[in-house]
């Protein structure tokens, strides 16, 4: 018997000026072949990381309506279908990270969930295939704030050439450092992971 239970599914990184910085897409489960290959090609991704763009902004003019002045976890920004969501962060310096979650992305053998050594792991897989709880992203953008940090303490990052004025392009991030970093967390996450 297998269970699927939530992964991660692609990492964006949106400049301040909605430019997109960086993609990481991730393979997912298929039961239908029994592989993992990822579940939208990455011009899909790219249009779903674009669609997120919307609610940051909605969301942005509903708190400064209010007097509120939100930064940081956003939580679920939409439902894309019966299978993906997609979860964001706002830096206080307007940088936004999106992270698209398949709900049935990962295959776990019940032989592998039963024979974990700890009882909490088991319990906290069975729970993982029932859906995602609130709360469960914050380890995966605090490592993603870090990883960011890190590259703009780069002295040879420049960080202007990434957030150009709007409707004059932008760099990408080529650091293979972070890239990396994004890789790491996207692989390793899964529900109940409280530290990346």
């Amino acid at each position: 018997m297998a269970t699927a239970i939530p992964s991660i599914a692609c990492i964006g990184v949106i400049g301040r000026n909605n430019n997109p910085l960086h993609t990481s897409i991730f393979p997912s489960y298929d039961p239908s072949t029994n592989s993992y290959r990822p579940v939208r090609t990455p011009l899909q991704f790219s249009l779903i990381l674009s669609s997120t763009l919307d609610v940051f902004e909605l969301r942005s003019r509903q708190n400064a309506a209010a007097g509120v002045g939100l930064t940081g976890d956003f939580g679920l920004l939409h439902a894309v279908d019966d299978r993906l969501a997609a979860y964001g962060f706002e830096t206080n310096t307007g940088t936004r990270f999106v992270v698209i979650v398949d709900m049935r992305g990962r295959r776990i053998d019940g032989t592998v969930a039963a024979g974990l050594a700890d009882g909490r792991d088991s319990k906290r897989i069975a729970g993982a295939a029932a859906g995602l709880r609130e709360g469960e992203m914050r380890p995966v953008f605090k490592a993603m704030q870090t990883a960011y940090i890190r590259l703009m303490q780069n002295p040879f990052f420049e960080p202007d050439e990434h957030s150009p004025p709007a409707g004059h392009g932008g760099k990408k991030i080529t650091s293979r450092k972070f890239a990396g970093d994004m890789r790491r967390i996207g692989e390793n996450w899964m529900p109940g992971v409280t530290n990346l």
